[in-house]
């Protein structure tokens, strides 16, 4: 039907004595077709010619996709997917350490050293078998699940809201607030999770809690329900020096390695080696305030009893006093830069691979959606 629409040619010959006329009429319109033809190529090539044609065939009911196109909605599951996998495969692999770490933080009368570590991890297998090194690590899943999918996700989108690094600038004061904007969003959602995974983890399944259902039942009748956000403040004022510094350091990593090798997207070691980096400077930089959150989240279940660490201030001059800095703040310190690093690595390095492999995935899907509906 396309033919039918096309503009005839009515240029019709007219006689005359000379033939100069005709000749003039032919020429006139074959320049006119010519001039005609270059300007819908140059408007067909413009963005809004582009936009606009976009348009009047999506009112026509024809539905095309760009194969490199992302949707904000497939960023945001991308990132969420991403991230769970990301977060849960690294808690896991330092699981024991984690635990070993959080007994030794809450335990005032015990002084940490390598060897005693070790001494930990192999009394708990000998007394109550391998599993028991991951106990725990269900509360663990139960939180770092939702909290790096949101910790992730939630990064993402404070990078796109205050235009980080936007057109090639380099924000690094933004860089730094979007990563500690994202720890306070996931760590806020989550938090109750986290105080119920440290309560697990410095007992045993005979005299504390059985399951994490168990944590929150006893917590809330015995407790009171307040308990639950007991430390939140702490941990917040910890969390926006950690995971500030923590993505900063590894989108400023990645950033040097993108103009001095030319390569945007850095291989799996690179990336392990990028997100170590980035977990070693990010636990020392908030390891006192851990410590504190520590104390306050177990104060309920330890020999310190009820009301030793009622507060921030208590708890910071408690430790002060009765432990010093060395042995009181950065008690554990050293399991940390084995912990820390492996833990951050695996989650950076992670979540950058499962994300490009979702959205070549969802390039691939809207490719063929794009193609069957041509």
């Amino acid at each position: 039907m396309s033919h039918l629409l096309e503009k005839p040619n009515i240029a019709m010959p007219i006689k005359t004595t000379s033939g100069q006329l005709t000749t003039a009429a032919a020429a006139v319109t074959v320049t006119t077709n010519v001039n005609l033809n270059a300007a819908n190529t140059k408007l067909n090539e413009s963005p809004i010619a582009t936009a606009t044609h976009t348009e009047s065939k999506r009112e026509s009911g024809i539905t095309t996709t760009d194969v490199k196109a992302t949707t904000n909605f497939d960023a945001v599951v991308t990132s969420l997917t991403a991230g769970a996998a990301a977060g849960a495969l690294a808690k896991t692999v330092i699981a024991p350490l984690d635990r070993t770490k959080i007994n030794f933080q809450i335990n005032k009368s015990v002084r940490y050293t390598f060897n005693g570590a070790m001494q930990f991890l192999q009394q708990t297998y000998a007394k109550e078998g391998v599993l028991a090194l991951w106990r725990g690590n269900s509360a663990t899943m139960a939180r770092i699940v939702p909290y790096a999918a949101i910790q992730f996700t939630a990064h993402e989108q404070w990078r796109k809201i205050l235009h980080v690094d936007k057109d090639g600038t380099d924000t690094k004061g933004r860089r730094f607030i979007a990563g500690s904007l994202a720890g306070i969003t996931s760590q806020s959602l989550t938090y109750p999770l986290d105080l119920a995974r440290a309560r697990m983890a410095v007992t045993d399944k005979y005299t504390g809690y059985r399951t994490l259902r168990q944590v929150f039942v006893k917590i809330w009748v015995e407790e009171g329900p307040r308990t639950l956000y007991r430390g939140y403040w702490a941990t917040v004022l910890g969390v926006i020096p950690y995971a500030g510094t923590s993505f900063f350091t590894y989108e400023t990593l990645k950033r040097e390695y993108a103009e001095v090798s030319g390569s945007s997207k850095p291989n799996t070691l690179v990336s392990l080696a990028f997100g170590a980096a980035a977990g070693a400077v990010g636990q020392t930089s908030s390891y006192p305030l851990d410590i504190v959150r520590r104390r306050m989240q177990t104060m309920g279940v330890t020999k310190d009893g009820q009301n030793k660490y009622p507060n921030i201030y208590v708890t910071l001059k408690t430790i002060y006093k009765e432990e010093g800095i060395k042995n009181g703040f950065y008690k554990g310190l050293s399991m940390n830069w084995i912990k820390g690093p492996i833990a951050v690595g695996i989650s950076f390095s992670t979540y950058d691979l499962i994300k490009e492999l979702l959205r070549d995935l969802f390039h691939l899907k809207r490719g063929r959606v794009g193609a069957q509906n041509e």
